[in-house]
C-alpha cells in the first residue's frame, strides 16, 4: 500500500504551497544521493519525497489526489510534469496578452519549482542476458541539481532579480506590420527573472554535470525495444523541483544458433542421413541447457519437433514459451570407395524392395504432362 503524500512530507492536508515547498527542500537536502552515497534507504526516501512533491506542488494533481487518492492519479492521464508546465506557462502568457491579468500568474508558474528533464539511456545486452535477465550497474552522465545554490543559480545570500527587459513578464512584443508578435524574452529566456550573482559551482544554471552509477534489474524475457523507467534518475530539478526520470531502452544482440519470435525459440539441428533414417536420441542445446530429444525413424529434412516450455519466460508471468527444432539432414560428402560401395548396395536394396517406385511414379506423371502439352501445341 502506498504511503500518504502528506505524511511523506510531514505536512497537513491544509498546508499551502509555500509550506509544502519548504518541507520538500528540507527532506531533499537530507536524503539527496550526493549527500548519501551508496545509501539505499536515503535513495528510496529521496525518490519518495520527490514523488510526493511532484503531486502536491501541482494544483490539478493535488485536487485529483485529494479526491480519489493514488488510483485517481493513475487513471487521470495527466501529462509529464515538465511538458505540462511548459505548455501551461505558454498558454498563460498568451491569455494574459489578449485579456490582461494573466502575466503575473504565468510568471509565478515560471519562477516556481522546475522539474528536471527526462533522460534516455540505450543499453545493449546479449541474447542470453535478455532471456534470463540480469542485474547490472551502469554509469550515466546527467545534469544534477546544484546543492550549493539549491538549484536557484544564485550565489548563497543572493536572489534572482526581475528582468528589466521584459519587466518580469518573460515575453517581449515586436511589431510586424499591422500585427504584434509575442516571443520569449532573450534576456531572461522567458523566465521573467535573471541571475545577477551567479553561483560559482553551476555558473548560474542551477545544474552541474555529474556522473552517477545506476543499478538496473533487467527482468527475464525482455526484447529489443523494451523500456524501463527509473523515477527520479533523470536530470535534476531547479528551484526545488523534483528530478526527471530515466528511461532505459534495451537492444538485444542476435544469437548465432537461436532465433526468437516473442516467447518461442527456433533453431536448426543438423543430423546425419543415418540418424534420420534409423531414428535416434540426440542432445539438443536449449536456452535453458542441454535436453534429450527423440528423432523418429524416417524423419525428413525440414521436419519440426516441439520442446515444450523450453522457450522464453513471459514477462507478465504464465511460464515459458516453446522451442521449435527443425531438422537439417546432412548428405555425406568426400566419400571413400568403401562408403560409395555401401551406398550403392543400399540403393540396390531400395530398388529390390520397391522403395524407388514412389519417385518413379512422380517423375513418370511429370513427363507425361510435359510430353502431352507439347503434342497438343504441335
Amino acid at each position: 500500500m502506498q504511503k500518504c503524500y502528506y505524511e511523506i512530507l510531514f505536512v497537513s492536508k491544509t498546508a499551502d504551497s509555500a509550506v509544502i515547498k519548504k518541507a520538500y527542500r528540507k527532506l531533499a537536502m537530507k536524503y539527496h544521493p550526493d549527500r548519501n552515497p551508496d545509501n539505499k534507504e536515503a535513495e528510496a526516501a529521496f525518490k519518495e519525497c520527490s514523488e510526493a512533491y511532484e503531486v502536491l506542488s501541482d494544483l490539478q494533481k493535488r485536487k485529483i489526489y485529494d479526491t480519489y487518492g493514488h488510483e485517481g492519479l493513475k487513471n487521470s492521464g495527466y501529462q509529464a510534469p515538465g511538458n505540462f508546465e511548459d505548455m501551461f506557462s505558454g498558454l498563460g502568457d498568451l491569455f494574459g496578452d489578449l485579456f490582461g491579468g494573466g502575466g503575473n500568474r504565468a510568471r509565478a508558474r515560471r519562477n516556481g519549482p522546475l522539474p528536471g528533464n527526462d533522460l534516455r539511456y540505450d543499453i545493449e545486452i546479449s541474447f542470453m542476458e535478455a532471456v534470463h535477465g540480469l542485474a547490472k550497474e551502469v554509469e550515466i552522465n546527467r545534469r544534477d541539481t546544484c546543492w550549493t545554490c539549491e538549484g536557484t543559480g544564485c550565489r548563497p545570500g543572493y536572489k534572482r532579480e526581475v528582468c528589466r527587459s521584459c519587466n518580469g513578464r518573460g515575453q517581449v512584443i515586436r511589431s510586424q506590420g499591422f500585427f504584434q508578435v509575442s516571443s520569449a524574452c532573450p534576456q531572461c529566456h522567458g523566465e521573467g527573472e535573471v541571475v545577477t550573482e551567479p553561483c560559482n559551482d553551476c555558473n548560474g544554471s542551477g545544474l552541474v554535470d555529474k556522473k552517477k552509477k545506476v543499478s538496473l534489474k533487467i527482468p527475464a524475457g525482455v526484447d529489443t525495444g523494451a523500456q524501463m523507467r527509473l523515477r527520479g534518475e533523470g536530470e535534476g530539478g531547479r528551484r526545488g523541483g523534483p528530478s526527471g526520470d530515466l528511461y532505459v531502452v534495451i537492444h538485444v544482440q542476435e544469437h548465432e544458433f537461436f532465433k526468437r519470435d516473442r516467447h518461442t525459440i527456433y533453431c536448426e539441428l543438423p543430423v546425419s542421413m543415418v540418424q534420420a533414417a534409423l531414428g535416434c536420441k540426440v542432445d539438443v542445446p536449449t536456452i535453458h541447457g542441454k535436453k534429450k530429444m527423440n528423432i523418429a525413424a524416417g524423419s525428413q529434412s525440414g521436419e519440426r519437433y516441439t520442446l515444450k516450455k523450453e522457450g522464453v519466460p513471459n514477462l507478465r508471468g504464465g511460464g515459458r514459451g516453446d522451442m521449435i527444432v527443425q531438422l537439417i539432414v546432412k548428405t555425406p560428402t568426400n566419400l571413400c570407395d568403401e562408403q560409395k560401395k555401401v551406398l550403392e548396395n543400399f540403393d540396390e536394396l531400395c530398388q529390390k524392395h520397391g522403395q524407388h517406385k514412389e519417385n518413379e511414379g512422380f517423375f513418370s506423371k511429370l513427363f507425361h504432362e510435359v510430353i502431352g502439352k507439347k503434342d497438343k501445341e504441335s
